[in-house]
């Protein structure tokens, strides 16, 4: 798109920054406003990344004649209300994943952006990165054969510290929620479907929050998904596809991954290497600008049914570890 798009950003932290920075990238919008209800750091970023206006008040972003979407950063427990807030005061939405805390929570969202005809989209920005679209290509020219496991693992030995919003579950936290999305969506993506069922085990801490999830994923049709995703363990960080005549592997890192390479049973190996134009964010913002300016209200590559059956199989795996928010009750 061009630099005619204005965005709105709401919770200035850690991963903005991302996302304004991909916004350099000559495809896309620009910053126009910053919203949080710390004024000193709205306008420590709006100055960093030349923002026109900032708010302290969410109504006012939601409200302003000269923003065109927004991006919304905040922790996961607050995305609910204000994705809606959003939608009634009819401005696009692009919401870092997960787009909820439940998927009843995402159910309502998708009812009111088809009732308000509004966009809305959630970040999964794995999904538009340079090298899954190799990998795309490999798996629609069969090269691998038919994919029959998908294998992936995004674990960290986070530093202990049970007041963080990762461990506090009045907050959304959890492993699941904030690295397990990924496995999980990938899978889905693989297979093109969501899974006839799941298993999952697991450790949860003493917060009451899942610190350690391994789940089993059935897809049918012969086809299955194996994750891990935890905070107390560094793991292999990759992804893996196997099929019947080879496998496909995408490095580690592998949802913010550059390189991935298809490996085939008559020994060839075939490499690539797909560097970002900016930070990688750069392509899902694309992608929305596209859908926004063309009245859509949601985007094909991540849709509002993809985006629910990834919260309803996360609920699924969640309740078998007695994992509760209070968004559930």
């Amino acid at each position: 798109m061009t630099a005619d798009f204005r965005w709105g950003l709401i919770g200035p932290g850690r991963i903005a920054h991302r996302f304004a920075q991909a916004l350099a990238h000559h495809g896309c919008g620009v910053l126009q406003a910053v919203a949080s209800r710390s004024e000193q750091r709205a306008q420590a970023f709006a100055s960093k990344y030349n923002a026109s206006f900032v708010y302290t008040n969410y109504d006012d972003l939601f409200a302003a004649a000269d923003v065109d979407g927004v991006y919304i950063a905040t922790p996961h427990n607050f995305h609910f209300e204000q994705i809606a807030a959003c939608i009634k005061a009819g401005k696009p939405v692009l919401c870092e994943k997960p787009l909820t805390v439940t998927a009843a929570q995402t159910e309502a969202l998708i009812e009111l952006s088809r009732s308000h005809q509004v966009f809305l989209m959630e970040a999964l920005w794995s999904r538009f990165l340079p090298v899954y679209q190799k990998v795309d290509y490999w798996l629609s020219k069969g090269l691998i054969g038919t994919p029959r496991l998908v294998q992936s693992n995004f674990g960290f030995n986070v530093p202990r510290n049970e007041s963080d919003r990762l461990l506090n579950p009045n907050l959304a936290g959890g492993v699941l929620l904030d690295m397990g999305v990924y496995c999980m969506s990938m899978s889905q993506w693989v297979f093109g479907r969501s899974p006839l069922s799941a298993n999952a085990s697991g450790i949860v801490g003493t917060t009451g929050v899942d610190e350690l999830m391994v789940a089993n994923l059935d897809f049918g049709q012969h086809q299955f998904a194996q994750f891990s995703c935890n905070f107390v363990s560094q793991t292999e960080n990759s992804l893996t596809i196997y099929g019947s005549n080879g496998h496909i592997k995408v490095d580690e890192m592998f949802w913010d991954a550059t390189s991935a390479s298809l490996h085939l049973a008559n020994g060839t190996v075939e490499q690539c290497n797909e560097p970002y134009a900016q930070t990688g964010f750069e392509y899902e913002i694309m992608e929305a600008e596209r859908c926004i300016q063309a009245g859509k209200i949601e985007s094909d590559m991540i849709s509002h049914k993809m985006t629910l059956e990834t919260m309803q199989w996360m609920d699924n795996l969640r309740n078998q570890l007695n994992v509760q928010y209070p968004e559930d009750r």
